[in-house]
């Protein structure tokens, strides 16, 4: 997927466009590197400004580093987390959640329903609680929920009134059987009771509703998808910061991964910056290298080593700031290099790729050229931006940073 992604972004920019093509180019190559991000279009920012569920940020910054790189990829369940706000907004413990935004390829591993618990009522006498019992229902009749089979229990525990907070209760049935038939979303319904379950004249325990209460409070709905997208080219492991997924032998990577990184070592673009290598992962831009150098120059790059460069793509020159959060660009980084014969195992060259530079060293066959400097590992990244609901998307991306570069 970087491939497509370097490519993509080199073929924006020409050798001596007129500022038509280079319009037309731009345009198509962003369309393309949206169907990379699984979007036909960018979502529309939102109307206002919007603060994220600090749940959503929490999960953003525990999954992934500044640059938006996995620390860990065993971390999510699934590649996509979705938060829903509740679209009732009223007091009476009733929850309407519109899912309409979650595709039809993406299978629901964990629904999540999150009320934020209020600081208890206080009461007084011998009949003073110190737990009561919290029951979500799924509504199956939206005007009738009290008769029988008018609602369906989901979850059900004792709650503590000593403390206030978040409360978390797994509905994944219910959001199973709304995604499979969108009219069947009659919402939620949720009752405070007595430890036994006994009726209580004025329930001591309340949640912060859609209406009266801080955004952080707000009912929201959590859920852990997976589109069935992943990276098939490269092996990921060795994640930075994270655990270490122990490596498999690298693989040769599809022609368009090298014919990518053949034509972005060739073609800088705006908003594709070459950075210096001892910078931090998300550094300050450098300004675009001068396509005019000379030939010797050019030829001195070709004999370096097969090395790993920074490359820094920045979402707000792409014009996608408005409705990604976080982050705001990353470093993807590239290899350029020679391979030359003989390759050491600094070069961590593959068997196929130690083979056809001895067979290119001794003229055996024609046509063989030299290995290509490409990447060997891959990381995958992290997007949390808004959709055109303007509910909050954390989603994971495979194949989108070389960890590192080898000869193959």
């Amino acid at each position: 997927m970087l491939g497509t992604v370097l490519l993509l972004l080199a073929l924006a920019k020409a050798a001596c466009p007129s500022p038509a093509n280079v319009a037309s180019r731009r345009a198509e190559a962003l369309k393309k590197l949206l169907e990379v991000f699984g979007m036909e279009d960018p979502p529309a920012p939102p109307t206002h400004f919007k603060q994220p569920p600090q749940y959503m940020v929490d999960l953003f910054n525990t999954v992934a580093n500044a640059d938006g790189v996995t620390k860990n990829p065993d971390i999510l369940e699934g590649n996509t987390v979705r938060s829903f706000l509740d679209k009732t907004h009223s007091e009476d413990m009733r929850f309407l959640f519109v899912l309409s935004s979650v595709a039809k390829n993406e299978k629901i591993l964990t629904a999540e329903l999150h009320l934020f618990r209020l600081w208890p009522r206080v009461t007084d006498g011998p009949k003073r609680h110190h737990f009561c019992q919290v029951s979500v229902y799924q509504v199956l009749e939206k005007d009738k929920p009290d008769t029988p089979g008018g609602k369906k229990l989901l979850a059900a525990r004792l709650v503590s009134l000593q403390t206030s907070g978040w409360e978390v209760f797994a509905i994944t049935p219910a959001v199973r059987d709304w995604t499979e038939d969108e009219s069947s979303n009659q919402g939620l319904l949720v009752t405070v009771q007595g430890p036994g379950g006994s009726l209580l004249d004025s329930p001591p325990l309340q949640f912060a509703s859609g209406r009266g209460h801080h955004e952080s409070k707000k009912p929201m709905l959590v859920l852990f998808t997976d589109d069935g997208r992943r990276g098939a080219s490269l092996p990921t492991a060795g994640f930075p910061g994270g655990s270490h997924t122990p490596g498999t032998t690298p693989l040769v990577p599809t022609s368009l991964s090298q014919g990518a990184y053949a034509v972005a070592n060739g073609i800088e673009c705006s908003f594709l910056t070459d950075l210096k290598p001892q910078a931090p992962s998300l550094p300050a831009k450098m300004p675009v290298p001068n396509l005019g150098r000379s030939r010797s120059a050019r030829s001195l790059d070709r004999l370096r080593p097969c090395q790993r460069h920074p490359l820094s793509v920045d979402f707000e020159e792409i014009g996608w700031s408005g409705w990604i959060i976080s982050p705001r660009g990353y470093n993807a980084f590239h290899c350029k290099g020679s391979c030359p014969f003989p390759l050491g195992e600094n070069m961590r060259p593959t068997n196929h790729a130690t083979v056809q530079s001895i067979i290119n060293a001794l003229k055996l066959s024609e046509g063989v050229s030299t290995p290509c400097c490409v990447p060997d590992k891959l990381y995958s990244i992290n997007l949390l931006y808004f959709d055109d609901d303007e509910n909050v998307v954390l989603k994971q991306y495979d194949d989108m940073v070389a960890a590192s570069c080898g000869c193959h």
